[in-house]
């Protein structure tokens, strides 16, 4: 009787949060090696299709690094990065896109299997995302810098209450195809739907202030409090691209952003729907 109660207690602890956010758009990105382990993928699925389920309209945007990486060792071809950004020539963009076609239709497949009806969209058909070449200190080929959104398309499958997965890629005025990093992509949208969160899953508890001290973790910054951190080297590495697609979201009118571990079981609704959340949370 108690545990049905405690249960209980959670439902009507998530209430608030339902009646808010319905009918709301919330992006969340998912890419790296979490998204290579079924058990994982399986639980933010299942997090996505309750969201959908509750009246939310999900929009999830997925990477695939690990995959994109792998595939060209065994090609025996070399990954190169610069600034973060994969060096892509032709031949790399048609491994991406492959990679990315198939994982999108995995998603797209195991949403439907847990009961959403969800659609696969590929961001360089019908102009739903439009890039020019991006611009960085060398040459990094066929990488894409996002200079608009279809939001209509997007409007029109999440009103017939579809889970919308994007694959990153996307075109240009040249009529060429780019690839475009994933996090960029989250955000973009995010911005151009005025979501109400941006969510960016990872394999980390969230920001720490000392990466070796778990009692040091971030629940809550301000875009203020992300710049000096970053100048401070507290937030390095793959960490500055994910707070810089939530610096910018803000920016664009999403109101709240959110960077998760998806290895706590169902830590997307955790952040949602309850009082605490578990991750860190990035606020104007």
């Amino acid at each position: 009787m108690e545990d049905a109660i405690r249960k209980a207690d959670v439902l009507i602890e998530a209430l608030p949060y339902i009646k808010r956010f319905h009918k709301k758009v919330v992006v969340i990105k998912y890419g790296g090696s979490i998204l290579g382990d079924e058990k994982i993928r399986n639980g933010v699925l299942e997090d996505i299709v309750f969201l959908s389920f509750m009246g939310l309209r999900p929009i999830l945007v997925h990477g695939g690094g690990p995959n994109i990486s792998e595939r060209m060792r065994a090609q025996g071809k070399k990954t190169e990065f610069v600034e973060g950004m994969r060096v892509t020539d032709e031949e790399t963009l048609k491994l991406v896109e492959e990679e990315l076609l198939v994982l999108n239709a995995l998603i797209v497949k195991e949403l439907n299997e847990l009961g959403a009806k969800a659609v696969g969209l590929n961001g360089k058909e019908d102009d739903l995302i439009q890039v020019e070449k991006k611009k960085a200190k060398v040459d990094i080929g066929l990488v894409g810098q996002i200079k608009e959104i279809n939001i209509q398309l997007l409007s029109d499958e999440l009103k017939k209450d579809k889970v919308v997965v994007v694959l990153p890629m996307g075109r240009g005025k040249d009529k060429k195809t780019y690839n475009i990093n994933a996090d960029e992509v989250a955000s973009s949208i995010a911005s151009s739907m005025q979501a109400e969160k941006l969510v960016l899953l990872t394999n980390v508890k969230g920001i720490m202030r000392n990466s070796e001290d778990p009692n040091s973790f971030i629940s809550t910054l301000t875009v203020n409090e992300v710049n000096g951190l970053i100048e401070n080297k507290i937030i390095q590495q793959g960490m500055v691209p994910k707070v810089a697609a939530c610096v910018e979201a803000l920016g664009g009118g999403v109101k709240k952003t959110h960077i998760i571990d998806a290895r706590t079981p169902h830590g997307l609704l955790l952040e949602i729907f309850t009082d605490q959340g578990i991750g860190t949370e990035i606020i104007k």
